[in-house]
């Protein structure tokens, strides 16, 4: 279990965009793209990193997998960074640019999550 409880408002990024959903939203499934999820309660705010799945919206329930920012091992992704980085700027024919792509997106958005949770 992620999170339960009350919420005004959740944000997250999809393939076609972010997408806000309040109490009672429309039934839909979606497809996931890496980013952050804020949860909106009032004046609090929680975020938590997003990568890649799908989230079910049935009423006034949310499924998808998202990880807290202290779950997130910040010296990983920051090595993580760094080789997606490498290969991007010295990718020869056997590297995947797709995946090196989606690599250096997922830690750079650990790390900006991990970033947000010290402020």
């Amino acid at each position: 279990m992620f999170y339960k409880g009350e919420t005004d408002i959740l944000e997250f990024n999809t393939q076609n965009g972010e997408i806000g959903v309040y109490k009672n939203h429309i039934p839909l499934t979606t497809v996931l793209a890496p980013g952050i999820v804020t949860i909106h309660n009032g004046d609090e705010e929680k975020i938590a990193a997003i990568h890649s799945g799908f989230a079910e919206i049935l009423g006034d329930k949310v499924t998808f997998l998202a990880e807290w920012p202290d779950e997130i091992d910040v010296d990983r992704a920051q090595t993580a960074k760094e080789r997606a980085e490498q290969r991007l700027s010295n990718h020869t024919a056997e590297i995947d640019v797709k995946r090196a792509e989606f690599a250096l997106r997922k830690a750079l958005i650990r790390i900006d999550v991990a970033d947000r949770k010290s402020v």
